[in-house]
């Protein structure tokens, strides 16, 4: 199915091509980009192989992804024995490397390669909703590969939406949005604040949106997550009554055997939003807790997820 509607939305975030991508300080990005291409077609034994060889120096060092993760998993689960917290680590490591050297795929490669190489389970979720006439916002933790089920909706002509963390990286930036609009859809960037996003789902847009970072404890209510306390955006239940949507939770996993995407789409959280911020919050993070006990390796860990804290400083240090 072929998109053509208008995805254009002056508030929407859309970078451009610029000169100044020409200039030598983006020459080391380019040359990035130009090994990447043809090194991605390369089978994924030898970049599963590259990756397991990088992870091994990687967790080595003191500070930096392996640190950050095991302070991470330190604190959600502080009755697991650190060997098994450095296995979890270690294979979190060698999916993210893996599905890094192979990203580049994901534009250079067809919407048929895309279908064929993403098996989803629970799509009727998702289509039931849509066929019914309601909106949907999909729940989305920070996994190795979450833009893919957002972009295969996309290539069958399904009008998308998120929001997005611009980089400082000017290039790699508009490179990135190159890849994520490749099928149409809207990206909206976070600073120019969230009613761009609900205006577009209530056009018709399905909003895919990854609340799960630590935005300081100004954005967000402090509630459980695993066995600690996490800053967390109390922002689903929100955007629920405001766009009255389903909320439908999604866990995206890549196999760095095959190098196949695997998408579960869950049933649609009938009880949210909740009566209150903190017990959508929570709703939230429970979802994920349930997810990590059984793919911890496919999450995050190596983000600061827990940067904000109560009565705590700085615990990544």
């Amino acid at each position: 199915m072929k998109n053509t509607r208008n995805d254009f939305d002056p508030k929407a975030y859309n970078p451009r091509f610029q000169k100044s991508f020409l200039a030598p300080k983006y020459w080391s990005t380019w040359l990035g980009i130009l090994f990447a291409i043809p090194f991605s077609f390369m089978p994924i034994s030898l970049h599963q192989w590259l990756a397991t060889r990088a992870t091994k120096k990687i967790m080595s060092k003191t500070r930096g992804q392996a640190h950050r993760a095991r302070v991470n998993l330190t604190h959600c689960y502080p009755d697991m024995p650190e060997s098994k917290r450095e296995i979890i680590i270690e294979k979190m490591l060698v999916t993210a490397g893996t599905y890094l050297m192979r990203f580049p795929l994901l534009t250079l490669r067809s919407r048929k390669w895309l279908a064929k190489n993403t098996v989803v389970h629970g799509l009727d979720n998702f289509t039931n909703a849509k066929d019914a006439g309601e909106n949907v916002i999909f729940l989305v933790p920070h996994t190795w590969s979450v833009d893919v089920f957002a972009m295969l909706l996309a290539s069958q002509g399904h009008p998308m939406c998120t929001m997005v963390k611009s980089q400082k990286n000017e290039l790699s930036e508009w490179a990135m949005s190159v890849q994520r609009k490749q099928y149409g859809g809207r990206l909206y960037e976070r600073a120019g604040g969230i009613k761009p996003f609900i205006k577009a789902i209530n056009g018709g847009y399905t909003g895919y949106f990854l609340p799960d970072q630590d935005h300081g404890p100004k954005k967000s209510v402090f509630v459980d997550f695993c066995a600690t306390t996490k800053a967390t955006l109390p922002v689903m239940g929100f955007l629920a009554k405001a766009t009255k949507s389903k909320i439908i939770p999604l866990w995206t996993e890549f196999d760095t055997q095959t190098g196949r995407f695997i998408i579960d789409a869950y049933p649609a959280l009938d009880e949210f939003p909740t009566d209150s911020p903190e017990g959508d919050a929570i709703a939230m993070n429970q979802f994920i807790e349930h997810c990590c006990a059984d793919k911890p390796e496919q999450y995050m860990w190596n983000l600061k997820l827990l940067a904000s804290r109560i009565n705590e400083k700085n615990i990544y240090k």
